[in-house]
């Protein structure tokens, strides 16, 4: 059975190339949901509106989403609200960067 958790996991293995940290950790996604064929949609966002890597990132996120025998198809919707800011990275993100709040 897919679950999120098991999504997430996978998407622990996209790096924002710029960055070099995960786009979980980075905060970068937003929502996730599984239908009843194991079809999953994503809302995400990715650092800045013109972060010239975007597609790179969309087709990473469908690439190791396909290496799950169950998934179905594999919907990725970019979205811009709310503007994604440092506050959304995980505390081991902000480590990695140096970022104290």
């Amino acid at each position: 059975m897919i679950t999120k958790e098991i999504i997430l996991e996978a998407l622990k293995n996209v790096y924002d190339p710029e960055i070099g940290i995960d786009i979980v950790n980075l905060g970068l996604i937003y929502d996730l949901s599984i239908d009843e064929k194991n079809n999953v949609k994503i809302k995400m966002t990715l650092t800045t509106p013109g972060c010239p890597l975007g597609a790179t990132i969309e087709e990473a996120v469908k690439s190791v989403l396909y290496t799950i025998d169950e998934i179905g198809d594999v919907d990725v919707s970019i979205v811009w609200d709310p503007p994604w800011n440092p506050s959304m990275m995980s505390e081991e993100a902000k480590m990695i960067l140096g970022i104290e709040e």
